[in-house]
């Protein structure tokens, strides 16, 4: 796998630089200053502009950049702008649809994130994922259902989603991928339904979520730990490995290497270390 663990990738809109200080401070595993969907189309260049000097001027700074998407004419500028600056540790690429696309987004040097946000890009992901520099993958759930033709919001429509999440999961570990990124929730008072979603993605395999609001971090982290008992599990199922003795019993539970990955994972996703 490839990537360092991240729980939470927080968004922050290029036009508004003298926010990217407090999203860096919140606590949150990565920020992402956003230069598609949060820039109307006559701001892009400034926000463009303004992110440049603020990267200049903040050389310590590292963030990724959710850049705009291959239709987006001045694409070119943005992946020029992510080239130049050390300070940006990865491209987000929305709307992926094509290994091509990805290719593109690549060349600046930066890993790349691709978002799935229509059935053009659930069909390509065999290809995407196997793009040299890819190192995870999301999805925006409100335009994937929108192209779907999903009722948003309904039971039916996560249903279908929970497709889309099932693909993305399955292509990121064939493909050696850091765990995908569940997509935002929209909600931003609506903390225990956040709770709930993000259970739900980390009981599913997903690495976390991204985030609009920095009052969804500290959830989002808390959701994605394990649970004591998972965690106390884990604890004893390492220390009872430490002898190295292949499979062994405890508890009355049969213990081999899938069940002692199991306990590593628990401890990995708790930030503790695993001998």
């Amino acid at each position: 796998m490839t990537g360092h663990l991240i729980r939470s990738a927080l968004f922050v809109p290029a036009t508004r630089t003298d926010r990217i200080p407090k999203a860096l401070a919140s606590g949150a595993d990565v920020t992402i200053v956003d230069l598609e969907d949060a820039v109307a189309e006559d701001q892009k260049e400034a926000a463009r502009t303004g992110l440049d000097v603020f990267l200049a001027d903040h050389p310590q700074a590292r963030l990724l950049v959710r850049i705009n998407g291959a239709s987006y004419p001045n694409q070119a500028e943005d992946l020029q702008l992510c080239s130049r600056h050390p300070g940006v540790t990865g491209v987000l690429l929305p709307k992926a649809e094509s290994a091509a696309q990805v290719k593109v987004a690549t060349a600046c040097g930066k890993p790349v994130w691709p978002i799935v946000e229509n059935a053009r890009g659930l069909l390509a992901l065999p290809e995407m994922t196997r793009v040299a520099g890819v190192e995870r993958l999301s999805y925006g759930a409100l335009d994937l259902g929108l192209d779907l033709g999903l009722s948003s919001g309904s039971a039916a429509a996560e249903r279908m989603l929970d497709q889309a999440r099932y693909a993305l999961l399955l292509h990121s570990r064939a493909a050696g991928l850091a765990a995908p990124l569940e997509s935002v929730f929209p909600a931003i008072d609506d903390l225990e339904g956040l709770a709930l979603v993000v259970q739900t993605a980390r009981d599913m395999g997903f690495g976390g979520l991204l985030c609009i609001h920095p009052k969804q971090v500290e959830v989002v982290h808390r959701a994605m730990l394990p649970t004591p008992q998972e965690l106390a599990w884990a604890q004893h199922i390492i220390a009872a490995n430490a002898a190295g003795n292949g499979v062994f019993v405890v508890d009355g539970e049969m213990v081999d290497p899938p069940v002692i990955g199991r306990a590593r994972h628990f401890l990995e996703r708790a930030g503790l270390t695993v001998r």
